[in-house]
């Protein structure tokens, strides 16, 4: 009887580890921007969020999942439609991957609506950070305001009185300006909205010239700050006004389309490449190893991969059942992972309260121009509209 007993012990148990084995997948839907000037921009979001599951082989948190990644084109109305296909027809609970946040705002609330999971790796208006913040709504990336904030302090600590101020005319143009404006201590002598679809800036360079000021910060994102920049330079103005700008307005991508032109521009991040803690230096290893050396991940690339490792945190919590959605936040909040970033926590609104950093574009060791880490600007930064949240 006791040798039955004990077989049949075993027999349950090698069945429960066959039913974990063949656990399905969860599905996480990704609708993010491939295509057109910004494409660039959902792609490293893409990459570095599949690079997290390439090195769990599958998983997140030890769960197996499936993502689906779809192109919004830059569109509002085609993110709305794949966030419905993907509610209805595919049943998916759990989205990410938004650039912008137009599309954010088109999208998210049927998300939300729908009792789903919404988790940023990028976008992050600031209506969503207040009183219409959401208890499954969570940003894994910033704030848009805070974002800038730490570019008007970084102008602040760098001496500049006089700043002529620019972006586009979107709710995350908006929020940069008035973030930007909240920590500069000196006077605005112009302020511009450009449009979103922009690609001369000569009356706004003739603006710039014409108010004199002693330092310009401009936050034009992907292919916008491409043409920004490079006109910028064109009109003679790089070599006589300075700029300070936040991390969008100097990734990567635009440093290499730029290149030595951009040397001296001081940037303000949450990350950078060069950052030395023990998550960065794994993620960076992977990264060389699966794109090459030639290709240098974007702080989105960063942002993918840390929203994948918070998503697998706060499924291995809840053992990969999204059942509960009360059970994932739980689980979620404890922000039980290694950012890349290093110090990271949520805030009561269940977005980013971390730390802040002061870049600046100098001539790399190869003689090409690189973002390095100077010093730090902010710690501890939540943003304005925390305290709008009643979750």
């Amino acid at each position: 009887m006791r040798v039955r007993s004990w077989l049949l012990g075993i027999a349950l148990l090698v069945t429960a580890a066959s039913a974990v084995e063949a656990q399905a997948p969860v599905k996480i839907g990704m609708i993010t921007t491939l295509s057109g000037p910004a494409g660039y921009i959902g792609a490293e979001i893409r990459d570095g969020f599949m690079l997290a599951v390439d090195i769990e082989g599958g998983k997140l948190g030890g769960v197996p999942v499936q993502v689906i990644v779809e192109d919004d084109g830059f569109k509002p109305g085609q993110g709305k439609q794949i966030a419905d296909k993907f509610l209805k027809s595919d049943k998916i609970k759990l989205i990410t991957g938004i650039v912008f946040s137009n599309i954010a705002g088109a999208t998210v609330p049927d998300v939300l609506d729908a009792g789903a999971i919404y988790v940023s790796p990028n976008a992050a208006p600031s209506n969503f950070a207040g009183k219409d913040c959401n208890k499954n709504y969570y940003v894994v990336s910033w704030q848009n305001d805070a974002l800038h904030e730490s570019a008007g302090q970084n102008a602040t600590n760098l001496g500049y009185k006089k700043a002529f101020i620019l972006a586009p005319n979107y709710q995350a143009g908006k929020d940069a300006l008035a973030g930007f404006k909240r920590y500069f201590k000196g006077e605005v002598v112009g302020e511009v909205y450009t449009r979103l679809d922009q690609t001369d800036y000569a009356p706004e360079m003739a603006q710039i010239r014409a108010a004199h000021p002693d330092v310009v910060f401009q936050f034009h994102p992907g292919g916008l700050g491409i043409s920004f920049m490079r006109q910028y330079q064109q009109a003679g103005l790089l070599g006589t006004i300075p700029m300070v700008v936040a991390a969008p307005s100097m990734d990567t991508t635009i440093l290499k389309a730029i290149g030595d032109a951009a040397i001296g521009v001081n940037v303000s991040a949450h990350w950078n490449a060069d950052f030395d803690n023990e998550a960065n230096q794994k993620f960076m290893t992977a990264w060389r190893s699966k794109f090459g050396a030639d290709r240098l991940p974007t702080f989105y690339a960063s942002q993918g991969y840390d929203t994948a490792l918070a998503i697998g945190a706060a499924l291995k919590g809840v053992h990969g059942d999204l059942g509960s959605t009360d059970a994932f936040r739980a689980a979620m909040l404890k922000a039980d992972f290694h950012s890349v970033r290093g110090a990271f926590k949520f805030g009561n609104n269940q977005h980013p309260i971390q730390d802040w950093y002061a870049l600046r574009v100098e001539k790399g060791s190869g003689g090409k121009p690189v973002l390095k880490t100077i010093g730090k600007i902010m710690s501890n930064h939540g943003d304005a509209y925390a305290k709008e949240c009643k979750l």
